[in-house]
């Protein structure tokens, strides 16, 4: 660990005394507040080997695991009274009451699991079972995770490790155990509860095939934006459509000229490069343009409908002028809007990767469901130390809370000017450039973090004139 890292952090100057500072109440003692501020400094130091105890601590990876320093970063991660729920709902209230990270009803909350491998049969939570970073079933930990996201920035919510039914006395009848969609089920309430507002629920297919999933959100009054696989199944007469491959294709398409039931949707990406999508809303079964679930076919191509460029929603947001929009708790969404929801959804992808890659969030090695749990809340604190150490140091330059709101709705309200897009990033740090100075100097991360975040909405044709706002944008 740097030395610089560690003073900082030791005499809560900067950023490390405004971030660390609003949760050392937390902590009963001295020594539990230390704990915090060292691993902190560890998780956010240069990734030079596996981010385990020793090497947060800066010892030798064999010979020095019985340090003094290891062993009360083992004491306080394991043995120390500190409540990992606390720690993360005061993150969560600090993030809502910052302007620069608040969040609003534009944005997107994410659901999606994610596992990593795990030897032995000892720790909490490890199984024989499908780790989706690997795409293969191996034995690991796999853990529920919620994130909030929109076009300017991301940032995780909740985290929940699943545990498999192997460790309950009566295996999937056991009252206390649930399923990987019952956990991101009420991670998405929670999520509400804690004052999170968004436009919509959105998952892959892993979730949105599953109907009692659906049905939970729904239920709960969540709107949802979800993939389905392109040969999910419904049952059906005849020759009617049965899966949504059959459902799209049954749509009338002559060409970009004469597109018949489709519409074009324009797709920003980061690098500021744009492409032509075509959106339609298809039927399948009892799910249709006015139904109470719709199926959006979103695609680069509605003649050949590729594989990696195409997507099939299912949403409960119903759509504008149609017989349900006055009836639905839900403000309605047009396919622009629709296919806008789902695209933000992949920046889940992207926090793995600064979590798992940079800040160790696989690399524990403790046993216990409480030291898991301390160390997901503790990783998560470092990814929002960085989006705050950069907004400290280049703060937003115009009114960043721009959200599209029930007031701004055209038909339902007067349509709001939308605020102008400033230079709320600085530009990003060289590629590859690795995080240094982690307490006061958290560029680099943060850059990389930027550098892949989502591209900036862009309206497109069904979108004009609707009166719909878009959180301006961060410069990559």
């Amino acid at each position: 660990m740097r030395d610089d890292a560690t003073s900082a952090l030791s005499c809560g100057a900067g950023p490390a005394g405004r971030v660390c500072g609003p949760v050392y109440d937390l902590f009963g003692s001295l020594a539990q507040r230390r704990g915090f501020r060292q691993y902190l400094a560890g998780l956010l130091a240069p990734r030079d080997r596996n981010k385990t105890l020793t090497a947060l601590a800066g010892a030798e990876p064999v010979a020095g695991a019985g340090h003094p320093a290891v062993q009360r970063l083992q004491f306080f991660l394991s043995e120390s009274r500190w409540d990992p729920d606390r720690v993360s709902a005061r993150r969560l209230e600090l993030l809502r009451a910052d302007p620069a990270t608040a969040p609003h009803d534009a944005g997107v909350l994410v659901i999606d699991d994610s596992g990593d491998r795990k030897d032995g049969t000892k720790t909490a939570h490890v199984g024989h079972q499908w780790l989706g970073r690997y795409g293969k079933t191996d034995n690991g930990v796999v853990t529920v995770t919620t994130l909030r996201a929109d076009e300017r920035l991301y940032y995780p919510v909740h985290a929940v490790p699943y545990t498999p039914a192997r460790h309950f006395a009566k295996g999937k009848s056991d009252p206390a155990f649930r399923t990987k969609l019952q956990i991101g089920a009420d991670l998405a309430i929670e999520a509400r509860a804690a004052g999170f507002v968004f436009r919509a629920v959105a998952a892959d297919s892993a979730y949105g095939d599953q109907d009692g999933f659906r049905g939970e959100l729904a239920e709960a009054g969540l709107p949802f934006v979800m993939a389905l696989k392109p040969r999910h199944g419904t049952w059906a007469y005849g020759a009617d459509a049965y899966t949504p491959v059959d459902a799209a294709r049954a749509l009338a398409w002559d060409g970009p000229a004469d597109p018949g039931d489709w519409q074009a949707v324009t797709r920003t990406f980061r690098d500021g490069r744009t492409e032509t999508w075509f959106a339609a809303d298809a039927t399948l079964g009892w799910w249709g343009p006015d139904g109470f679930t719709r199926l959006v076919v979103a695609t680069a191509d509605p003649g050949t409908l590729p594989d990696k460029a195409t997507w099939y929603l299912a949403t409960n947001l119903p759509r504008p002028g149609g017989p349900r929009e006055a009836a639905s708790v839900h403000p309605p969404a047009d396919l622009a809007e629709v296919t806008r929801i789902y695209g933000i959804r992949h920046w889940i992808e992207q926090s793995y990767k600064q979590v798992k890659d940079q800040l160790g969030w696989a690399d524990f090695q403790v046993r216990s469901d409480t030291a898991i749990r301390r160390h997901q809340a503790l990783v998560n604190c470092a990814f929002c130390f960085c989006w705050d150490a950069w907004f400290a140091e280049n703060p937003p330059q115009h009114d960043i809370a721009a959200p599209w709101s029930e007031h701004g709705r055209g038909e339902r309200g007067p349509a709001r000017r939308r605020t102008a897009a400033g230079a709320v990033l600085a530009a990003g740090a060289a590629r590859g450039t690795r995080l240094a100075f982690p307490v006061d100097r958290a560029a680099a991360l943060v850059a990389g973090m930027v550098q892949g975040a989502p591209a900036s909405a862009a309206a497109s044709p069904d979108q004009l004139g609707r009166g719909r706002l878009r959180p301006a944008p961060l410069h990559p």
